[in-house]
């Protein structure tokens, strides 16, 4: 290496561009769509009560859909720049947690087959929801309802696939921030897809019957599946605890 006045700046350009600790990083990505969320909320409740919370029927109903929420402005761009932001990292935490997965189980191949899938679901969850996010349902119904049925299936499918791959990492490692993390994971899958269950019984229940309260009761659901579905995104806290998010420029011969 060159030494003299130039060794200081060499030094400098080697010095990571962005360090973030992982736990940071994951806290900012699932805030970004539950502060985009409860505004949107809270905005349609206090200034378009009438209109987000209007029912096909005419029925009395006190809660907007998600969807509804997000329809008008100006939660519509509100939502739009939260998940727009929240995309890009959620795409790369996919790809981490693939790598992870093919590091532990690289001499297993159903679970590596498993980590492969598991990767295609968080791919088409993120999908799905940019897909819903962008196209809302006062716009284009069939292309919303498209994109809302891809972000649950494949996230529900993503859920049960974790759960089973770090089933098999807490039989063969006793690190116990892997065995809370595989807790919570799956106590977090089961209200999840009980809460999915209720919501979708109430939604049709209403289809069916207009009873008054009963579209609340799916918007009151249909909250819980989204906050659960980022409580367990939030595991990542677990997972990856000890590791960094690092923007860097790649190494330089210094040979003379």
């Amino acid at each position: 290496m060159l030494q003299g006045p130039y060794s200081s700046l060499d030094r400098d350009r080697d010095r990571p561009l962005i360090q973030l600790p992982f736990t940071s990083f994951a806290v900012g990505t699932v805030l970004l769509p539950l502060t985009g969320l409860i505004a949107c909320l809270f905005i349609s409740l206090v200034y378009h009560f009438e209109d987000s919370t209007y029912t096909h029927c005419q029925v009395s109903n006190y809660l907007p859909s998600i969807s509804s929420a997000i329809s008008r402005i100006p939660e519509r761009y509100i939502w739009r720049c939260c998940i727009g932001l929240h995309s890009a990292p959620r795409y790369l935490v996919a790809v981490a947690y693939f790598n992870f997965y093919r590091g532990r189980f690289s001499r297993r191949l159903p679970e590596l087959l498993l980590s492969v899938l598991a990767l295609v679901c968080s791919l088409a969850e993120n999908t799905g929801l940019l897909l819903l996010t962008y196209v809302s349902s006062t716009e284009t119904y069939d292309i919303h309802k498209k994109g809302f049925i891809v972000f649950i299936a494949s996230s529900l499918l993503h859920m049960l696939i974790t759960c089973r791959l770090w089933h098999v990492i807490r039989t063969h490692y006793v690190n116990p921030e892997e065995i809370q993390s595989q807790r919570w994971k799956l106590r977090l899958f089961l209200f999840n897809i009980s809460c999915c269950l209720a919501a979708a019984y109430f939604f049709r229940r209403h289809n069916k019957f207009c009873e008054p309260g009963i579209y609340t009761l799916f918007a009151l659901f249909e909250y819980l599946v989204v906050f659960s579905n980022m409580a367990f995104h939030m595991t990542a806290f677990w997972d990856f605890g000890s590791k960094e998010v690092i923007v860097a420029t790649p190494p330089e011969d210094k040979r003379f």
